[in-house]
């Protein structure tokens, strides 16, 4: 059983990496440091003070550069292979007892996974909110990242087997959300030379 948890909080934990990358690590190292957190062995130094600060830095330099118009488009350009890492990583932290084979194997599929799925979300609604707004509404869709990040992880924490629960229906529904929204696309896409067809010809 105790297994089974440590596996629902990295995929959760993972999850959290596809909002933002170093926002479940900084607080996985906080609880790592407080004894709150029980880490496999080798991924001990994830709550070493040394960690703490880089995760600490590299969260603030994250949040704040997503504020930045135009740069949070090209952040995502290298987030969604960084957060599918991160991921991985944080799934593999929270394994032990497991052949290293089958681990790694799961940290991939289910972690990396579960990162890279959130983060495309992410990327597609900022360049929905790019090619519509100008970019104006990017600071709300960032402000909405960060609070899923830290929700995710708070309710990974406290309700492990829910948070997966909750990201399975998500999934669910992103998936036809987003499948309804590809076959809209192409239907005006498919529609578009006839359209031009039926314009009447100057001579």
């Amino acid at each position: 059983m105790q297994e089974f948890l440590s596996v629902c909080i990295g995929i959760g934990l993972a999850a959290a990496c596809g909002f933002r990358i170093f926002v479940p690590l900084l607080i996985m190292s906080i609880a790592a440091a407080s004894g709150q957190l029980t880490l496999a062995s080798s991924f001990q130094w994830i709550g070493s003070p040394p960690a703490l600060i880089a995760f600490s830095v590299a969260t603030i330099l994250e949040i704040t550069a997503y504020y930045v118009p135009w740069l949070d488009n090209l952040l995502d350009t290298i987030a969604t292979p960084a957060a599918i890492v991160a991921g991985t990583l944080v799934t593999a932290s929270m394994i032990s007892g497991m052949s290293p084979f089958l681990k790694w194997t799961l940290a991939v599929i289910a972690g990396g996974g579960a990162a890279g799925l959130v983060q495309s979300a992410t990327v597609l609604t900022r360049a929905a909110s790019t090619g519509t707004t100008g970019g104006l509404a990017n600071p709300l869709i960032a402000t909405g990242e960060l609070g899923l990040s830290l929700l995710t992880v708070f309710v990974t924490l406290v309700l492990p087997v829910m948070a997966v629960l909750i990201l399975c229906v998500a999934a669910v529904f992103g998936g036809r959300a987003l499948w309804r929204w590809y076959g809209r696309r192409n239907a005006e896409a498919s529609r578009l030379p006839q359209m031009q067809a039926d314009l009447p010809q100057v001579t």
